[in-house]
């Protein structure tokens, strides 16, 4: 599925991006659709990759400017590299890609489904890298801006959100050996902390243990959840300064200094809560988190049992 949405860019005249194009993957719901929106008001031409159709057509319907709607699975190269021509036909060449796309699981280890814990690290870390597989070409003839989303599980790895920190890690890792890789060729690459952030992933943050120890156990304004358009407004800022890191909340710099800190902090906030809950307690925050983990989850598990040569081999969009 593909279409295309025009309307009469309203951005300043100054601003640095009007005009230039935009690929935001992940943008059906979320930090994803606020971001799209944002830098649409810039008046960038916006590309909003996702898994959900319709979703995907009503985020588009509200920006500004030119848009254009690609359904797609991170994890699948060939859809990637088919939504890259699509953009650089409808819309042109993409300045700045945002690798957005990610999905998250709770629960213990042992008790995670194996394809679930792989399915989260996919779309996170391999989802990241295929993205930038297929844009990277663009973003060298117009020595444009990767941006990879990170989070703060990537300062300290929580109990029970193994994959999801894992994924968030390599993610982080993987935007700084790239970024060396391609500044030679024009390209910027930014990598983005995010810490609470009210999308629907942690909707029920408060039922997961560990998750909502590590909050209880954080300073006030730590334990802050801000909105997907102010993230959204701090991300855009850093768009435009092609800044290396991207701190939503700002105060975020302050903590890179004391990361070392980090993990022996988070690991002794949760084993006292791991100490108090049982087997059953535990088993309750185990799954899927999210309507659009949820969303990916089933597309996945009903693409796999497809027989060969069915709709799961054809590109998306």
């Amino acid at each position: 599925m593909d279409s295309v949405t025009t309307r009469p860019a309203a951005a300043p005249q100054g601003s640095p991006l009007r005009g230039r194009v935009a690929v935001v993957t992940g943008a059906a719901r979320g930090i994803g659709e606020a971001l799209a929106r944002r830098l649409s008001q810039d008046g960038m031409r916006v590309a909003l990759l996702g898994r959900e159709a319709e979703t995907l057509r009503q985020a588009a319907s509200s920006l500004g400017a030119p848009s254009l709607c690609v359904e797609a699975d991170v994890t699948d190269q060939t859809a990637l590299h088919s939504a890259a021509r699509q953009v650089a036909d409808r819309l042109g060449d993409a300045a700045v890609v945002v690798a957005n796309a990610g999905v998250a699981a709770g629960g213990p280890f042992r008790r995670t489904d194996a394809d679930l814990w792989r399915r989260v690290v996919d779309v996170n870390l391999v989802g990241s890298a295929n993205t930038a597989r297929a844009f990277l070409p663009q973003l060298a003839r117009t020595r444009g801006y990767f941006l990879q989303i990170a989070s703060t599980a990537a300062f300290g790895a929580a109990p029970m959100m193994s994959a999801y920190c894992a994924s968030k890690a390599g993610a982080e890792s993987f935007a700084r050996a790239l970024r060396g890789e391609v500044e030679p060729d024009g390209v910027a690459v930014g990598i983005a902390y995010l810490h609470w952030t009210g999308t629907d992933m942690i909707s029920g943050v408060d039922d997961h243990p560990v998750l909502r120890a590590l909050r209880a156990n954080q300073p006030w304004f730590a334990r802050r959840v801000h909105s997907p358009d102010e993230v959204a407004d701090w991300l855009a800022a850093g768009v435009r300064r092609r800044a290396h890191q991207i701190y939503a909340p700002p105060w975020l710099r302050l903590c890179q200094p004391l990361r070392p800190l980090f993990p022996t902090l988070v690991a002794r906030a949760a084993r006292r809560e791991l100490r108090r809950m049982s087997a059953a307690e535990l088993a309750v925050a185990t799954g899927v988190m999210g309507a659009g983990g949820r969303a990916d989850w089933e597309a996945y598990r009903s693409a796999a049992h497809w027989p060969a040569g069915g709709p799961h081999e054809e590109p998306s969009g």
